[in-house]
């Protein structure tokens, strides 16, 4: 009988928020913060650990979440671009890890059922290098990097994350439908602030949110 993968998550929230003005991952959300909520959805999934990257105000974030199970890493180069964060997190993964999720800190409307589709398509297909969540037609957050591509993570650079090792890993990649509009969606202006609010008020509000918000490309 095959074993079940190890799949880490990490999020990453080292970002200094420079298109809102202010740190976004403290911005409250549903009586908590954007952070938090993006945690705790990640502690509801089947993830075996999560990780979380910090960079900028890292002791006020890392204060905030002292309470949950989650491992902290600070990246000391996080003004350098995404890539930086995904390493640092990288570092913190055992050899025991199959697979690592990462997941974005201002992601706060990505369910635990949505990360378990993920891990549930990867666990089926184990050899699939990337896994990305595809909703109505397009890729979005989180995504899933087999141990293959750890040591190609570790060689990147920028602010462009990992979206240069889809390109090397095209024929390969396992894209996942989800009934999620969430996982195009994530904070990054007051206006995208608001509008996360006013979603928050009622089913309604949050419906015509999604279906109105722009969409992001995976990292």
């Amino acid at each position: 009988m095959s074993r079940t993968p190890s799949i880490i998550g990490i999020i990453l929230a080292a970002g200094t928020g420079s298109r809102m003005g202010r740190t976004k991952q403290l911005l409250p959300f549903r009586g908590q913060t954007i952070l938090e909520c993006v945690i705790d959805n990640a502690q509801a999934s089947a993830l075996d650990q999560i990780i979380v990257v910090l960079g900028f105000q890292a002791d006020t974030l890392a204060q905030m979440i002292a309470g949950k199970n989650v491992t902290v890493v600070v990246n000391p180069l996080y003004e350098s671009g995404q890539s930086s964060s995904l390493k640092t997190g990288l570092q913190a993964v055992t050899r025991e890890a199959d697979a690592v999720l990462f997941l974005l800190g201002d992601q706060p409307l990505v369910t635990p059922e949505t990360i378990n589709r993920i891990l549930a398509e990867f666990e089926r297909s184990p050899h699939s290098p990337v896994v990305l969540p595809l909703f109505a037609g397009k890729r979005g957050n989180p995504a899933l990097f087999s141990r293959e591509t750890f040591a190609r993570i570790e060689l990147l650079s920028g602010d462009y994350g990992a979206r240069s090792l889809f390109t090397e890993y095209a024929g390969h990649i396992l894209e996942v439908a989800v009934n999620d509009h969430s996982i195009h969606i994530d904070i990054d202006t007051e206006v995208d602030y608001r509008r996360l609010l006013e979603s928050a008020e009622s089913e309604k509000s949050d419906l015509q949110f999604k279906k109105e918000f722009f969409r992001v490309p995976p990292i």
